[in-house]
């Protein structure tokens, strides 16, 4: 356990990657979406309220985090002779700790926007009504498994890079982009767009959040495989 820990503070070495780099782009987009939303408002003439996702750039970083977090610690760690299960292990419980800070962040913004009414602008970017609609508890969960999702993705694209190199990556993500492509198709060859619109539409903040956590989950075990072949 405490090598495990020493991979927690091998990572965190490096605090622009987890900590400063995801602040930096939540106080940009913060700024950003403000300065929209004064403009939109000096108008004079919005009736209702306006939602933006900008804030949740930081969380789409977190696949960014998740490819640094192998491809620049992990042959490190080899040297330090830090077992692949005690990399892997220590990497996700970095992951989940970073994670669980911006969750805290966004709940925190969300009741901030909530007391003053959106900034006073009527604008919000973490109290979004849907994913708030269940509770703050469970928007928190929803905005940790969204980062998680992220980060693993971004950690296992990084280790299929490792243990097969560019090409099989390359082919990777072409074979997942025709996937996309042909189920796209299927759904129109059988005009079930209405169905399944309305299956999106009948998603809940707790089944969304429990359908990203099991993504994850097979991401994570399938890139543990791969990470004990890799080669650092």
């Amino acid at each position: 356990m405490n090598r495990t820990l020493n991979v927690v503070r091998m990572q965190l070495v490096n605090r622009a990657t987890y900590i400063w780099v995801p602040l930096m782009v939540l106080g940009g987009t913060i700024v950003i979406s403000l300065a929209i939303f004064g403009l939109i408002a000096s108008n004079g003439n919005v009736e209702v309220d306006m939602f933006g996702g900008g804030a949740q750039a930081p969380l789409w970083y977190f696949a960014v985090v998740g490819v640094q977090a192998l491809t620049l610690t992990f042959p490190f760690s080899q040297a330090m002779s830090v077992t692949r299960r005690e990399f892997y292990l220590g990497t996700l419980i970095t992951a989940a700790l970073t994670a669980l800070g911006l969750a805290l962040l966004f709940v925190i913004g969300g009741f901030i926007e909530e007391a003053t009414n959106g900034w006073g602008l009527g604008g919000y970017m973490f109290r979004l009504t849907w994913v708030w609609s269940q509770g703050a508890v469970l928007a928190g969960l929803f905005f940790f498994s969204l980062a998680m999702l992220f980060f693993v993705v971004g950690f296992c694209g990084a280790t299929v890079y490792k243990r097969w190199g560019n090409v099989v990556l390359t082919i990777s993500l072409i074979g997942l982009a025709l996937l996309f492509v042909a189920g796209l198709w299927l759904i129109g060859q059988l005009q079930a767009w209405p169905e399944v619109m309305a299956w999106f539409g009948s998603l809940t903040p707790i089944s969304l959040t429990g359908a990203m956590l099991a993504v994850a989950a097979v991401l994570a075990g399938g890139s543990y495989l791969m990470l004990r072949r890799s080669i650092a």
